[in-house]
C-alpha cells in the first residue's frame, strides 16, 4: 500500500510536470509559435521567467497568481490544468500499473486534454496535437489490433460524415473528429468504441441545449468520454451487453 502510495505521488508529480508543458502547447500551438523557443516569459510584460517562476502549481501558488516582475493577474488555468494532468497520469496508473506502455497511454491523453483545453477557448483542433494523441495511442501491447481499431472506428466515422454531409448538403463532420475516432479505437478497441461515442452524446446533450445559438465543440466531450471509458471498460463492457441481451 505504501509502495503504491509514493509510486502514485512520484506518477502525480510527474504528471504536473507534463501539465506545465500542456500549458505551452495550448497557449502557443492555435498562434502558429514553437513549444521550445523561447522560454517561458510573462504574457503582460514579456519578461523571462526564472526557472523557480515554472514549478507546477507551487509557482502559481507561492505567487499569488501574480508576475513576479509586473504584478499582473496569472490565470488560474496554468494550475488547475497542471493538477488535472496529475490527477488523469494517476487514474491510468491505477488502472494499468506500471507497464512499459503507460507513458505512451498517458501521453495520448494528455494530447486529448490539450485538445480539449484549446478546442473550449479556440473552437479548434490542431492535427499537430491530434495526430501526437493518435501516435501514442497506438503504442500498445497488441499493435495490430490497435491500428485495425483506429482504422475501422476513424474510417467508419469518416463514412458516416460523409453521407450526412450529402444528405444535409453541408459538411456535417470534421476531419478532426475523425482523428480523434481513431484515437478513441485505438484506444478502447470495441465494443467499449461504441459506449464512449454514446456517452460523449450524452455528456454534450445539455451544454448543446444551452449554446444552441452559439455552438459548442464536440472533441472535448470525446476525449471526456473516451478517458471515461477507458478507466472503466469491464463496467461499459457489461453495460453494453446487458443493454443488448437484456
Amino acid at each position: 500500500m505504501m509502495e503504491t502510495t509514493l509510486v502514485a505521488l512520484a506518477v502525480f508529480i510527474f504528471g504536473t510536470m507534463i501539465g506545465s508543458f500542456l500549458n505551452v502547447v495550448i497557449y502557443r500551438i492555435p498562434k502558429g509559435e514553437s513549444i521550445v523557443f523561447p522560454s517561458s516569459k510573462c504574457q503582460s510584460c514579456q519578461t523571462p521567467l526564472k526557472w523557480w517562476h515554472n514549478i507546477p502549481i507551487f509557482s502559481w501558488l507561492f505567487l499569488q497568481g501574480k508576475c513576479y516582475f509586473c504584478h499582473e493577474k496569472i490565470s488560474a488555468q496554468y494550475p488547475v490544468v497542471e493538477f488535472l494532468t496529475g490527477v488523469i497520469f494517476v487514474a491510468l496508473y491505477l488502472k494499468l500499473g506500471l507497464v512499459w506502455y503507460l507513458p505512451f497511454v498517458a501521453a495520448s491523453f494528455a494530447a486529448l486534454f490539450a485538445l480539449v483545453m484549446i478546442d473550449f477557448k479556440y473552437m479548434a483542433v490542431p492535427d499537430n496535437v491530434n495526430f501526437a494523441a493518435l501516435v501514442f495511442a497506438l503504442v500498445q501491447p497488441d499493435f495490430i489490433h490497435a491500428a485495425l481499431y483506429a482504422a475501422i472506428a476513424a474510417g467508419g466515422l469518416y463514412l458516416i460524415g460523409l453521407l450526412s454531409s450529402l444528405i444535409a448538403r453541408r459538411e456535417a463532420m470534421g476531419g478532426a473528429d475523425v482523428i480523434v475516432a481513431g484515437t478513441m479505437g485505438a484506444l478502447l478497441g470495441f465494443p467499449n468504441f461504441f459506449v464512449a461515442i454514446f456517452l460523449s452524446a450524452l455528456l454534450a446533450m445539455i451544454p448543446a441545449l444551452i449554446y444552441r445559438e452559439r455552438g459548442v465543440p464536440f472533441v472535448p466531450f470525446l476525449a471526456m468520454a473516451t478517458f471515461i471509458t477507458y478507466l472503466y471498460d469491464a463496467q461499459a463492457t457489461q453495460l453494453l451487453e446487458k443493454l443488448i441481451y437484456g
